[in-house]
């Protein structure tokens, strides 16, 4: 494989997957108070979502510095000549802009593309194991990225949440602010539409939420690839995972727990699933 996949810990790949798959992961920041800890690193998630219920104050996030991308680029650039960076949405966080800065800067002979996934967890990771399994197949470079669009164009997300009131504090809720005025006793349906946070659907339950997420998977069948997603609450990912396992019984689907950024900003109780149609 010559071209070599870079995304970041937004995507929620699982860490033994990246490893296996040798994808790097560069790590955004999660901040309690003065406190720093880079997101699957210093943090894990289980202590990171314990940490978040009981402080008084929400944490902050940030987006690796130029110099870290620059630094992984640098070394990668030692053994890859192509290389393709993709990220979380540049709507979302200013991840995209410290790899193209990093980019410009890089002295190296590789060749590096920077690619904004208009996706985020999940969705980008569909995106990044779409890059890899393209890498992997012997394409170059330039057929990568145009897997890459093909699959950016293709992968569709749905998000079951408890509530809205962390994208609203961290400043990520998008559109979805439209539901904000009709919240109780509803569970918000969120997707991802150009970028952004996107409301989709208003449900009166977890469980109903839960059937509606299997109805709108299966209006997506065929698909390629599917991952689950979780914050806090496995058994019901496994279950849901196991429900539309039946959809798809030729398809493995990945099982992920979402990381400390992307928590930071959707909060405890949160199922999610990202699929590629086709």
């Amino acid at each position: 494989m010559t071209v070599k996949i870079v995304t970041d810990s937004t995507s929620d790949i699982p860490p033994s997957l990246a490893e296996e798959l040798g994808i790097t992961v560069v790590p955004l920041n999660v901040h309690f108070g003065t406190d720093v800890f880079k997101d699957g690193i210093d943090i894990k998630p289980d202590e990171f979502y314990g940490k978040l219920v009981s402080s008084s104050r929400l944490p902050t996030t940030s987006q690796p510095s130029v110099g870290d991308f620059l630094s992984i680029y640098d070394e990668l650039g030692k053994e890859h000549k192509e290389i393709v960076s993709i990220h979380i949405s540049g709507k979302l966080s200013g991840t995209l802009n410290s790899a193209t800065q990093a980019k410009e800067q890089y002295s190296g002979d590789a060749r590096i593309e920077a690619i904004d996934s208009k996706h985020g967890s999940i969705g980008l990771a569909m995106v990044a194991l779409a890059a890899h399994k393209a890498a992997s197949d012997g394409l170059g470079l330039d057929e990568v990225i145009k897997e890459i669009q093909s699959a950016i164009n293709e992968v569709e997300f749905f998000a079951l949440v408890d509530t809205l009131e962390y994208l609203e504090k961290g400043g990520r809720i998008g559109k979805a602010q439209a539901f904000m005025g009709s919240m109780l006793k509803i569970k918000p349906i969120l997707t991802v539409r150009d970028g952004e946070v996107f409301p989709l659907e208003k449900i009166r339950s977890r469980n109903k939420g839960i059937d509606r997420i299997c109805e709108l998977v299966k209006l997506c069948l065929p698909v390629s690839g599917m991952c689950v997603a979780y914050t806090t609450t496995p058994d019901d990912a496994k279950d849901l995972s196991d429900r539309l396992q039946e959809l798809i019984p030729n398809e493995k689907i990945i099982l992920s727990q979402v990381g400390p950024v992307v928590g930071t900003h959707s909060g405890p109780g949160v199922l999610a699933v990202a699929l590629r149609k086709g």
